[in-house]
């Protein structure tokens, strides 16, 4: 039984390598997400049979209350809130790879010295995650928008890191694992992991949502040696390295440091520092809006949040394919942290039915401008905003943005003339070739559609 029991958890590794490959492409991800789907089903069920286990009916209706509420949030969450739904289950991950640390601290039965550090070092992490996700949770949902800071922060939270690292260090040495000592470390861990999160802005809360999820894989890892088992160390190894890849690329996305996303004060809303933005707004009608567009050769859309919170993506989609029929090159340009999440626009637009050989990722779309004779910039902000190019006194500058201002004509469909996630004024809805088009994302698109089909 111990081979089939190998062999199930080799299968499982395999499935979710393969699965996680998949996800690479839109095209395939459905695909992968599937087979890791399957591959964590294998795994769990080949458990059961796992020598000298035991309470298998608390074990069923765990894993029957938790998948039920699983499946019944997965298909009642909306398309905006998928953030926080992944900073949730992400914190879920750590917490259990913290509980199941807690459970083998308390027994104390550790083969040697290097499993009891792994165990210490995995409830460290994995307790830091949770605590983390669920305060990156609550400011994604709304539930504490402002980041708290004081003075000394960085000190007092340095100093809470060094505690519960040094509480964990003299549990290894001393090799006896009391209730009271266990629970002093956890409450320092899941304080640091709070103190840790609190002070980031909102703007930076994909970077550190990837960042969890990186220590959520190498906490579970970590326990995984510590249970001998080789699916949660194969499966903690891939998050883990999947999560620190996702968090190096979005920072450099944002030309910024993963040190100066955790322990700078950028990302709220509202911050200064940008500058002054000379010239005004200029509105725009739908009407002409959609004439510009219907007698354009080129139009490149930029999605962002805003077109998401007004799911105005099938709209899009309307307008795109009413476009096309005119013999309009229509193309998406997709910033890789547009939204709330990496692939959040990607995700919008395979919902409804975009082709996915109209998307094309910053690099590819850039050259592309100087030749659009329309951008049309639906709830994008900071990611077209051309300060970041030329000053540097903005706390956005050096960051790669979509070059929408060189296009001979701008359209930005907004609610009201608000400053980005960033907090930073956006000089592009300023400048000479930039019209604004005011109101609800879907709203207007509906309008620009029946300018289209009027022509």
């Amino acid at each position: 039984m111990d081979n089939v029991i190998q062999i199930s958890y080799f299968a499982s590794a395999v499935l979710f390598i393969l699965g996680l490959k998949r996800m690479s492409s839109p095209v395939t991800a459905r695909g992968g997400i599937i087979w890791a789907g399957a591959g964590m089903l294998v795994a769990t069920l080949i458990t059961f049979f796992w020598p000298g286990m035991e309470n298998y009916l608390l074990m069923t209706v765990a894993i029957a209350i938790g998948g039920g509420l699983a499946y019944w949030s997965g298909k009642k969450v909306a398309m905006t809130d998928m953030p926080q739904m992944i900073a949730l289950y992400n914190g879920m991950g750590g917490g259990a790879a913290g509980a199941i640390a807690a459970v083998e601290l308390l027994r104390g039965n550790f083969d040697s010295t290097t499993f009891m550090t792994l165990a210490v070092a995995g409830a460290l992490i994995g307790s830091v995650s949770f605590s983390g996700s669920l305060v990156a949770f609550a400011k994604l949902q709304g539930w504490a928008r402002k980041p708290l800071r004081f003075p000394g922060q960085q000190l007092f939270n340095l100093a809470l890191l060094a505690a519960a690292a040094g509480l964990g260090a003299w549990l290894v040495i001393q090799g006896e694992y009391t209730g009271a000592l266990v629970l002093l470390f956890f409450v320092l861990a899941l304080a640091y992991g709070v103190m840790m999160t609190l002070p980031i802005g909102g703007a930076d809360m994909p970077v550190v949502i990837s960042l969890f999820n990186a220590l959520t894989g190498l906490a579970v890892a970590f326990e995984g040696f510590v249970l001998n088992n080789a699916a949660m160390i194969i499966a903690g190894t891939v998050v883990g390295s999947a999560g620190t890849l996702l968090t190096q690329l979005m920072a450099k996305a944002m030309n910024r440091s993963i040190g100066n996303v955790l322990f700078s004060a950028f990302g709220s809303a509202g911050e200064a520092g940008e500058g002054a933005v000379e010239g005004s707004m200029r509105p725009i009608d739908a009407t002409d809006a959609g004439v510009m567009m219907a007698y354009a050769e080129r139009v490149v859309i930029i999605p962002g949040y805003g077109m998401a919170v007004a799911q105005a993506q099938h709209k899009i989609q309307e307008l795109t394919e009413l476009l096309r029929a005119r013999g309009v090159d229509v193309k998406f340009a997709i910033h890789p942290v547009a939204g709330r999440m990496p692939g959040h626009m990607n995700v919008l637009l395979a919902e409804a039915n975009v082709s996915y050989d109209l998307l094309y990722d910053l690099d590819e779309i850039n050259p592309a401008f100087p030749q659009t004779d329309v951008a049309l910039v639906i709830g994008a902000n900071d990611v077209v905003n051309p300060i970041a190019r030329t000053n540097p006194d903005s706390p956005i500058y050096g960051m790669p943005i979509l070059n929408a201002d060189q296009a001979k004509n701008v359209i930005v469909i907004k609610r009201g003339q608000g400053k980005g996630f960033s907090g930073v004024e956006n000089a592009l809805f300023f400048a000479d070739n930039t019209r604004m088009l005011y109101g609800d994302g879907q709203a207007m698109v509906g309008e620009l559609i029946q300018a289209v089909k009027e022509l």
